[in-house]
């Protein structure tokens, strides 16, 4: 990478008009929270489930909240305590500031349910794959989500196993779990992920002609889902930035490719601005 592609990158964003922030797992890394990357970086963080030969697909499967809620919640509670307690990098606030200084402001679509960029001061927060602070019921007997404020499940760290109570649905009382879309979800409540989608998609076409500039963080190829919508929503113009240290490349030369870890990336771009 060469100072030119910072200096590009810099140039895409004080020039912006409206900014779009693509985030997937990598960009809590900086924040301290776990890389999860493959099954050794999943074993790092939790080595009770190398010890049990599972990966994070195996532990993300939401048949363990009927089969096993103990285990379920041992992995889902544990994630929500780490996410309550870390407290987001300052890459947040200077993609807040880059926002604010725009005619249009700034939107964010990510995969993360953390919820970190509510807390970083975000208004507008397109979350795909749901978040760990609402939840559902398992069934579910009804579309309703709620907070997850009031949640503290306590969880043996040695085992990642959750001791009684275990949240449960208000409605009929049945198991409750975390609005997040787990892999093969089938019963997954996707209308408050879809209502903040809807609302990103006409804040897009409003903008029309307005020069959007679009930095994607910490999204990788395994679940393009993030990278997809980077691409999408920058195809007309290539104002990509992609800060990635570990798959940077970007098709067709359409945007800056920044190999570096997020924050490291932000705060370079922060000088030159």
């Amino acid at each position: 990478m060469s100072d030119q592609e910072l200096a590009r990158a810099a140039e895409l964003i004080s020039g912006a008009e409206a900014l779009l922030v693509c985030a997937g797992a990598g960009f809590g890394v900086d924040s301290g929270l776990p890389d999860f990357r493959g099954d050794e970086g999943f074993w790092r963080a939790y080595p009770p489930y190398e010890r049990l030969g599972l990966s994070f697909t195996e532990a993300a499967d939401p048949i363990h909240f009927a089969e096993d809620p103990a285990f379920a919640w041992g992995f889902y509670g544990h994630r929500l305590q780490m996410y309550r307690r870390t407290v987001p990098h300052r890459g947040f606030e200077l993609l807040r500031s880059w926002g604010a200084a725009t005619e249009h402001g700034a939107r964010v679509f990510t995969s993360n349910v953390d919820g970190h960029f509510q807390r970083a001061g975000f208004e507008h927060v397109a979350e795909c794959h749901g978040s760990i602070h609402h939840l559902q019921c398992l069934e579910p007997c009804t579309d309703d989500v709620w907070p997850a404020d009031d949640v503290s499940v306590d969880v043996d760290t040695d085992t990642m196993r959750a001791r009684e109570p275990l949240p449960s649905c208000p409605n009929c009382g049945g198991m409750a779990r975390p609005n997040i879309l787990m892999f093969g979800d089938w019963s997954w409540v996707p209308q408050p992920s879809e209502a903040r989608l809807g609302e990103l998609t006409a804040w897009r076409r409003d903008l029309r002609a307005s020069r959007l500039v679009v930095v994607e963080l910490g999204a990788g190829t395994a679940i393009p889902s993030v990278r997809r919508h980077a691409e999408l929503a920058s195809a007309g113009s290539g104002a990509l930035v992609r800060i990635n240290p570990r798959e940077p490349e970007i098709r067709h030369g359409r945007g800056v490719s920044l190999p570096m870890p997020a924050l490291e990336a932000l705060e370079s771009i922060e000088k030159l601005l």
